[in-house]
């Protein structure tokens, strides 16, 4: 686009909302700095479109505000607020071509604010470029790829010069190569034009690829927010750490300063969770090392089920011999190769990092801490 967009600060502040007797949001706030790409990343039902539709003026919050910086738009008209919204399933005309389609947000507005023709043609023929879709201007829908039609209704979204873009789940109807290309794509487009962007997704990947910040939401309620790297290294509560990636569950107890699982025990983090205290420890697959011996007492015995070579990676699924829950460790194949692990062979974990947790069965404190 030929001039700078200069995005605006989103303040959410106690939203709720009920559709019946389902409460979809509960008293959530969440402040979006100006510029930022934010993605609101959750399981289906947790809230999280519903809430994007609700900073579009789609939805009306049974309580709380919405606000674009610093001023009340909970109440304003969805045309009033300089939003851009990108649905799903592109919601293009099909009896449009592109062209038309990018334009409508313009000829649609009332005559004293609507440009002129002249000014409208310049504009789409600038999105198109935008959105590496020129020569396609007298095509119809049908007539595109789904990658071609979902950068059609970004287009369409840009050309009313919006100060916030909303993306309702843009990418989730696309094949995986089209998918990782057009998140690059956007990620380069969104730093190009400056607006503050929200995004709406259930794929963990793609949040973590693309956001600055990202909301997790769990229940109708944000579990944690924070950095791509922030939420993945250091989760808030079980949830988020289960949610963000394969996860190993460990059941423990806390004894003289370290935690007895089965019959491993590792130095316990700071704070140090009371004496006798149940805890659960989560380990992703590349957290655990593996080795042929381990008489020290700091490792799990047990015997490789089954290997699953995962390109560049070799997943091992690994029995306890202690009776515990199986386990999935993940190796680069040069360490497997070198190691030499073969299915029915014995092998030894070392829980390099664990996340632990009080055990919610037992009522105790949730917060977390990383070995």
């Amino acid at each position: 686009m030929s001039r700078e967009v200069i995005g605006m600060e989103i303040e959410v502040r106690h939203v709720m909302k009920r559709f019946g007797s389902f409460t979809a949001l509960q008293d959530v706030s969440l402040r979006i700095p100006s510029g930022a790409l934010v993605a609101l990343l959750g399981p289906s039902g947790s809230g999280k479109t519903t809430l994007l539709r609700i900073i579009a003026g789609l939805e009306v919050p049974d309580a709380g505000q919405v606000l674009f910086d610093g001023e009340d738009v909970t109440g304003r008209h969805p045309r009033d607020r300089r939003v851009g919204f990108v649905f799903q399933h592109y919601a293009l005309f099909r009896h449009m071509t592109v062209f038309e389609n990018i334009a409508f947000g313009l000829r649609v507005r009332p005559r004293s604010l609507r440009p002129s023709e002249a000014e409208i043609r310049r504009r789409v023929e600038e999105l198109l470029h935008l959105v590496r879709l020129e020569g396609l201007a007298d095509r119809y829908p049908h007539e595109l790829s789904g990658g071609q039609r979902q950068r059609v209704a970004l287009a369409r979204a840009l050309a009313v010069e919006p100060r916030v873009l909303l993306l309702d789940e843009p990418f989730a109807s696309l094949d995986a190569q089209v998918r990782m290309e057009l998140r690059r794509w956007l990620r380069r487009l969104h730093d190009r034009i400056g607006l503050t962007s929200v995004f709406v997704t259930h794929d963990q990947e793609e949040a973590l690829e693309l956001a600055d910040r990202v909301a997790i939401f769990h229940g109708g309620r944000i579990e944690q927010v924070g950095t791509p790297e922030e939420v993945y290294e250091h989760p808030a509560t079980p949830f988020v750490c289960g949610f963000l990636g394969q996860v190993n569950l460990f059941h423990g107890r806390v004894r003289g300063g370290r935690v007895r699982i089965g019959t491993a025990e590792v130095d316990a983090p700071a704070p140090t969770p009371s004496d006798g205290a149940r805890v659960v420890a989560y380990a992703r697959p590349h957290e655990i090392d593996v080795t042929l011996e381990g008489g020290d007492g700091t490792h799990l015995a047990g015997l490789v089920r089954r290997v699953l070579p995962l390109g560049p990676l070799v997943r091992l699924e690994v029995d306890r011999l202690d009776g515990g829950e199986p386990v999935a460790v993940e190796l680069g194949r040069d360490a497997y190769e070198t190691l030499d692990v073969r299915e029915g062979g014995r092998v030894f974990l070392r829980l390099r990092r664990l996340r632990i947790f009080a055990d919610d069965r037992k009522g105790l404190d949730n917060s977390a801490a990383v070995l």
